[in-house]
């Protein structure tokens, strides 16, 4: 079992500081060529973006990856909604989790895996303004703790 190299295209840092991860799943993007060379230049941006389950599809919203420079025309729109590749019980599962209160799919990161674009959603609830400088409060006393560690 070989597993295809992973390059890391964009991550959505803001997501993981903003909501609690319930959980992760794997989906690929559906892309038009254009769109495919300028993930490969890393000119894709996250943030607040978000993932939708619509008519039994995932779609991807708000995504901005910028027009191809070298594509004088035909180039794609940058905020066009993207469909995602789910399996049939995928969407459907996701469909009831999203539907609590609270709940929502966020896109963490894009990369390619084994020449295909890849997108690891996030089904995450909103983390409120105590739970961030818990967060916050919880980094710090970890890196302190590594320094004294260090230093002794």
């Amino acid at each position: 079992m070989d597993k295809a190299p992973i390059k890391i295209v964009a991550e959505n840092r803001k997501a993981r500081h903003d909501y609690i991860i319930l959980e992760q799943i794997e989906a690929g993007l559906v892309l038009t060529g254009t769109e495919v060379q300028s993930l490969r230049l890393g000119k894709v941006n996250l943030k607040d973006s978000y993932a939708r389950i619509k008519n039994g599809e995932a779609w991807l919203h708000q995504v901005h990856i910028s027009p191809y420079p070298f594509a004088h025309h035909d180039n794609h729109d940058p905020l066009r909604v993207r469909k995602l590749l789910l399996h049939r019980r995928e969407i459907d599962k996701l469909y009831g989790k999203v539907n609590e209160q609270g709940h929502t799919l966020v896109p963490l990161r894009i990369y390619f895996k084994g020449g295909r674009a890849k997108v690891t959603l996030a089904l995450v609830k909103g983390k409120r303004e105590y739970d961030k400088r818990r967060t916050i409060r919880e980094r710090d006393e970890k890196r302190e703790m590594e320094r004294a560690r260090k230093a002794r």
